[in-house]
């Protein structure tokens, strides 16, 4: 039976990677960002498999209606929701911020997860038959923060949260609701690792990074459990980055 997958940010980094492995795994796969471009590039990626290029703010509310229409026209249904589109800011110290830094942040991390999320939600719910599984992109922020990191940890400790609540809301519609922490995947947001990046005392470090066709691999795991099995967190990282332990 065909499934049908919804992914955010998809037009590069963990939304890529993540199309393309469920695009293997015999997912149907909606594409959500952006650009075009970015895109169409992912869908050449995807070896044939059936996609939908959906060219959608995710911080926009309208938007985001249109583009989940325009998924219930042309799939019918949505078996997983892979909310994944995410910013940042350079780091900045905490008294430095503006609020348009801020805000930035927030729309994309926080607001643009919960329009997904909602409509996926409405939309999985209404469906026959019901349910289906959303897995949230928090990240190794929604434990512990780099300095400098304030609107993207305050987000990402936020989507846990989310996740939760949506987990147990979520329970008598068939819905899962888990979460992916996701700690130094090889993407251009992390490309500047490779020069240093500040550590909890404020020294500049490199630190390692993993291939990040691995985090698309647990994103299709994941989605690939059926609906009475969930798994609520996984955390997938660089095995030798400074996460685990002081420091």
């Amino acid at each position: 039976m065909a499934r049908f997958a919804l992914v955010t940010g998809a037009g590069s980094g963990v939304g890529r990677a993540s199309a393309v492995a469920l695009a293997e795994a015999g997912w149907a796969v909606a594409l959500v960002g952006r650009r075009r471009d970015a895109l169409e590039e992912t869908a050449g990626q995807c070896g044939g498999a059936r996609t939908l290029i959906l060219p959608t703010d995710v911080a926009d509310p309208d938007a985001v209606d249109a583009a989940f229409a325009a998924l219930k026209r042309e799939f019918g249904r949505l078996d997983l929701l892979f909310n994944n589109a995410g910013t940042n800011v350079p780091g900045t110290p905490f008294e430095n911020l503006t609020w348009q830094q801020w805000r930035s942040v927030v729309a994309v991390n926080l607001d643009g997860m919960f329009l997904c999320a909602s409509a996926a939600f409405r939309m999985m719910k209404d469906q026959s038959p019901q349910g289906g599984r959303i897995i949230n992109n928090g990240s190794i922020s929604a434990h512990a923060p780099r300095p400098g990191s304030a609107p993207y940890t305050a987000t990402k400790h936020a989507v846990t949260g989310l996740t939760k609540s949506m987990n147990l809301d979520g329970r008598r519609f068939d819905i899962a609701v888990g979460q992916i922490d996701i700690g130094n995947a090889a993407t251009p947001m992390t490309e500047r690792m490779a020069a240093g990046v500040p550590q909890a005392d404020w020294s500049i470090k490199t630190e390692p990074r993993m291939d990040v066709a691995h985090v698309g691999r647990a994103v299709a795991q994941m989605a690939d459990w059926p609906l009475e099995t969930n798994v609520l967190t996984m955390t997938i990282m660089a095995t030798k980055m400074p996460f685990v332990g002081r420091g």
